[in-house]
């Protein structure tokens, strides 16, 4: 059974998906050593989710007009049903944070990075994480695992335990 921590279950929800989606971008982040179990369950079924589905795509010709009206044939990747079931499920599991700006990064490299990407956390699980660990798991013959918690200490002040949880490489 799933701890509490001292919390109502829409605060405790919050919290959560709050500190997935920041785990999920940012690779690491510190947190109490109560909290950081829970997440580990939580980003790990997120994540065996989209390695689950990330190779259901679709390849589609679509017929398109160039700007002097002549046909041209292109090739659009779409997700198949599963991966879309699979990322809209995702998507409710976690907030849609945006992508940060690097500190040496104008604002046109950032643009050209970023592109059109509106759910770069999404993005970022399917296109990254989702094949790297599918691989990590046919290498090493297991699954999950995907997290890693180190225990720091306890905080000054309220002596609660901090901890850091972090992707595994």
């Amino acid at each position: 059974m799933p701890g509490k921590l001292g919390m109502t279950t829409a605060h405790r929800m919050s919290v959560i998906k709050n500190q997935a989606s920041s785990l999920l971008q940012l690779g690491r982040i510190e947190t109490t050593k109560a909290k950081a179990k829970e997440l580990k369950s939580y980003v790990e079924k997120i994540i065996t989710t989209a390695i689950r589905t990330y190779e259901d795509v679709i390849e589609v010709e679509k017929v398109v007009k160039d700007a002097k009206g002549k046909d041209m044939t292109v090739k659009v990747t779409k997700d198949g049903p599963k991966k879309l079931a699979a990322r809209r499920k995702i998507m409710s599991k976690l907030f849609d944070l945006q992508e940060i700006k690097g500190a040496n990064e104008t604002k046109a490299q950032y643009k050209e990075r970023t592109g059109n990407v509106n759910h770069p956390i999404i993005e970022k699980l399917f296109n990254y994480y989702a094949p790297k660990y599918a691989q990590r798991a046919q290498d090493k013959g297991q699954g999950g695992g995907y997290t890693r918690i180190y225990l720091l200490g306890a905080r000054k002040g309220d002596a609660a335990e901090k901890a850091i949880i972090e992707l595994v490489d």
